[in-house]
């Protein structure tokens, strides 16, 4: 296709009313709007398409191609936005989270067309390098200097109120710094219950992303996603050959359907919490956006062994399907995968799954069939809930032949982010601070309208040769 085409296919399905209402004027007094935000947004999506990185090259290109005017819908009679205008348009953007928003209509008009199961889902997260990494060390240095000139230049008057600073009104959202005790001896009585309620208070002042995974589960999902850090951070991870590898800038996660390869939620975040305090976010959000999807497994790598996503996905309808991390050797009568074996060392084959009681039935193996303790010390049938351990036990069974092929799904979610970083401008942003996230919806929204124009295409091409 020519891209004039291309690009009618694929913003047919956008619609903008919805982004037109919450940024336009609110009455028809005042000077009139001299700007084509519609066609501002559709030039965003399409430098994403066209991997176009800064704004002003978008504007360089807006300016000297009349060709590019008319595939992003300016008319002549258009003025040309400058780079500010885009910044304003950007902010405002984040300000309504007006992208989510089309982003969940169009999720929502792909699950009513068939194109989105919505049955399998992978979720996982990806490092997004900040534009100004290489100057990251230098201008915090500069900043550190600039903070201790200021402190030795402060007024006396100062000075007293930072050497009592108990006396200075503490902010809500500051926590409470840590106690720590160092008195030797065991305390007394007292000392123990004054202890006991100035811990009690730090954990009180902790906000949702400091405070362990388990406690954040009551959290509601708009208020993870208010406290949710989006500050570019630093942050040290292993690369594919477990060495410690350090980059400065963000994360991306996303939650995808591995049937179709539709992103369903994204979020934008610093490089600092881990994958499994992200994915509490993306799984709460998930059944609040879309009550119509009918989960059966969520698949995670390793950085996902957590006792707590398991019993999120489980509160969901869905079962875990989740590579696990050995802490300690699995106890007598079980192998690695914690699947009973015999006295000989084989393991039972996972037969079945009772859905009624949640209970997983291994038989008897095939190596046992001529063995003399098949009678007496071999045991013909196991059964094995669950709920007796979610995180150990999952269906289908680990190490059967139905995990091994459902966990193999997973690698859509990298495919996705392949696609993300080669094809949608994702490798690295060049905005700051929470304006990059309106970069990371740009790239997702792109993906995901080229993704059903491509399925109405096809959808089109099937019928007209059913009819002929």
């Amino acid at each position: 296709m020519g891209p004039e085409d291309k690009y009618s296919q694929i913003f047919e399905h956008l619609n903008l009313a919805p982004v037109l209402s919450a940024l336009g004027k609110k009455n028809h007094r005042g000077r009139p709007e001299k700007l084509n935000i519609p066609a501002m947004i559709y030039s965003l999506l399409i430098a994403k398409m066209e991997n176009i990185e800064f704004v002003s090259a978008l504007v360089r290109r807006l300016i000297h191609s009349h060709e590019f005017r008319v595939q992003c819908r300016f008319t002549g009679s258009d003025n040309i936005p400058s780079q500010s205008s885009y910044s304003r348009l950007i902010h405002a953007l984040e300000q309504t989270g007006m992208l989510e928003q089309l982003q969940d209509r169009l999720v929502t008009s792909a699950l009513e067309e068939g194109f989105v199961s919505g049955t399998h889902l992978a979720v996982d997260s990806s490092m997004v390098e900040a534009w100004d990494c290489q100057f990251s060390e230098s201008a915090s240095k500069r900043r550190a200097a600039r903070r201790e000139q200021k402190k030795h230049e402060a007024p006396v008057a100062e000075q007293l109120q930072l050497e009592h600073p108990e006396t200075e009104p503490k902010t809500v959202n500051e926590p409470l710094k840590k106690p720590r005790y160092s008195k030797p001896g065991r305390p007394s009585q007292a000392e123990k219950e004054r202890r006991r309620e100035e811990m009690e208070a730090y954990e009180q002042s902790l906000g949702p992303f400091q405070k362990t995974i388990e406690a954040m589960l009551p959290y509601t999902y708009d208020e993870l996603l208010t406290a949710l850090p989006r500050q570019a951070a630093r942050c040290d991870k292993k690369n594919t050959k477990g060495r410690m590898t350090s980059y400065y800038g963000f994360k991306a996660n996303l939650l995808v359907d591995t049937n179709s390869q539709y992103i369903l939620s994204g979020l934008w975040s610093s490089a600092n919490p881990n994958d499994q305090r992200m994915a509490v976010v993306l799984l709460k959000g998930l059944l609040l956006k879309f009550p119509m999807l009918k989960v059966k497994h969520i698949l995670g790598d390793k950085g996902y062994d957590c006792a707590a996503i398991y019993q999120l996905i489980h509160s969901l309808g869905a079962y875990p399907a989740i590579a696990l991390i050995h802490h300690k050797d699995p106890p007598a009568g079980m192998n690695l995968d914690y699947t009973p074996v015999c006295t000989q060392g084989h393991a039972y084959r996972y037969d079945s799954f009772d859905a009624k009681y949640e209970t997983l039935k291994y038989t008897r193996p095939s190596e046992c069939q001529g063995c003399a303790l098949s009678g007496s010390d071999c045991q013909k049938v196991f059964k094995i809930r669950i709920q007796t351990d979610l995180r150990l036990h999952s269906y289908p069974a680990r190490g059967s032949e139905r995990f091994t092929e459902l966990y193999k799904k997973r690698t859509a979610v990298e495919r996705v982010f392949a696609y993300l970083k080669e094809y949608f401008g994702m490798k690295r942003t060049r905005h700051r601070g929470v304006r990059a996230s309106v970069d990371f919806q740009l790239s997702t929204l792109a993906y995901n309208l080229s993704k059903f124009a491509l399925d109405k295409l096809n959808q089109q091409l099937r019928n007209s040769q059913q009819i002929a």
